[in-house]
């Protein structure tokens, strides 16, 4: 019957089982609509082999897709469906090439039930968690003293006006630096992610307030956005995210470096109590007084120690003894002097009288006279030398006389 001809033409090169697969698999996974998809159906055959995978089938009453969810996906969901669970999964079709059969290779798993933004909300969770967004290695410690606080925020919403009366209250030493953005709407994610792009490009600012208030989970998810929570996961700057009230949480929460329950524990959270720090300044002053109290009296007991080193060094006592030694020398001097001017005093007044016995003033007052010629005032001091009639010049003790020369007998005068 094989030699009967075959009423299709035979191709020359017939498709290999690989070759169609392939091709089965591009047809496939090329399809949008596989590319991204959530699927409802009760879970069966769950197994987890030694790589850490995950196999399970989901089934309905009228089919059954095999589904695989990769170790690190089941290591970020952490708990995993049980067999006979009903779930809503997300993830993307494709072909498993060696065993010919297409399956779900699933991110996200939840239980059924919950709305498509919940379940968004959930799958973007997962996957930023596994991506270690979330992880407490990463988050940066918040300053204690900031001098710069930078607002994430609608400029008129309520939660501004809750930030700012906390922060005048609490800490109004920090500077508040608003950065305004949209905080709901589908503008609203791009805008977030540029105002906290301004104030991480600002120098002076120290931390970051990301708030809103309170609202349904449509009205918050522009706070649940990817592009928000990797914006704030890069930050510069550390974030405290204030968004809704405390039993709201969105993806801005966990990639915050802190999370606060409202806008008004946000801005608690960055700041310290200025009563508390006034509080904390008592014992502060007074330890620093007893430092200072301390230190003033362990400097003044060294300078008195330099003081007595340097009396002990100091030519001062030396100079004292040789200023005494110079008053003594001086005494001394002064009474040697003394001594050599009354001896000299009494030379003089010896030689006074020895001259005063010379002097012919003297020989005057015990009446002798001194002749003169009166044109020459040539003393005479012999008869012979007067002529007659020679005019003399007779000088006693109080006064001259004139006086004219006569000759007179010679008298001869003998020892």
């Amino acid at each position: 019957m094989w030699d009967q001809p075959n009423p299709w033409a035979q191709p020359d090169h017939p498709l290999t089982v690989s070759e169609i697969t392939s091709r089965i698999r591009t047809v496939i996974e090329s399809d949008p609509v596989f590319m991204s998809l959530w699927v409802q159906g009760e879970v069966s055959n769950l197994s987890r082999a030694s790589s850490g995978h995950v196999y399970l089938t989901l089934k309905d009453a009228g089919a059954q897709i095999n589904a695989v969810i990769w170790r690190s996906q089941a290591q970020a969901m952490g708990t995993l469906p049980r067999s006979g669970d009903q779930v809503v999964v997300h993830g993307r079709i494709g072909v498993y090439e060696q065993g010919g059969r297409y399956q779900l290779y699933v991110d996200f798993v939840q239980a059924a039930g919950r709305g498509t933004l919940y379940q968004e909300y959930e799958r973007l969770k997962a996957q930023l968690a596994a991506e270690g967004l979330f992880d407490e290695e990463r988050k940066r410690p918040l300053p204690l003293y900031p001098g710069c606080i930078g607002v994430v925020t609608s400029p008129t919403g309520a939660a501004l006006r809750d930030v700012l009366n906390v922060l005048n209250r609490r800490y109004p030493l920090a500077r508040v630096l608003i950065s305004p953005t949209l905080v709901q709407g589908e503008a609203a994610p791009p805008q977030i992610v540029a105002a906290l792009a301004r104030l991480n490009s600002c120098v002076d600012v120290d931390v970051v307030l990301v708030v809103r208030g309170g609202g349904s989970l449509e009205d918050l998810w522009a706070f649940n956005d990817e592009r928000v929570a990797r914006a704030i996961a890069a930050s510069r700057l550390p974030v405290v995210s204030g968004v809704g009230h405390e039993t709201d949480f969105t993806l801005v929460d966990f990639a915050a470096d802190r999370r606060a329950p409202t806008p008004s524990a946000a801005a608690e959270i960055a700041t310290p109590d200025l009563a508390d720090l006034r509080a904390a300044l008592v014992p502060a002053q007074m330890r620093l007084m007893r430092a200072i109290v301390q230190q003033v009296r362990m400097r003044r007991e060294k300078v008195g120690n330099l003081q007595r080193a340097l009396q002990l060094l100091s030519p001062a006592a030396r100079l004292m003894g040789s200023r005494q030694r110079i008053d003594d020398l001086a005494s001394r001097l002064e009474g040697a002097m003394d001594h050599r001017t009354d001896a000299a005093q009494r030379e003089v007044s010896g030689l006074q009288a020895r001259l005063w016995a010379l002097n012919p003033a003297a020989v005057l007052t015990r009446g002798y006279a001194i002749v003169r010629r009166r044109d020459t005032q040539q003393v005479l001091t012999s008869a012979a030398t007067v002529q007659p009639g020679m005019p003399l010049s007779l000088q006693f003790r109080d006064g001259e006389a004139s006086a004219t020369g006569e000759p007179a007998s010679r008298v001869d005068i003998t020892d």
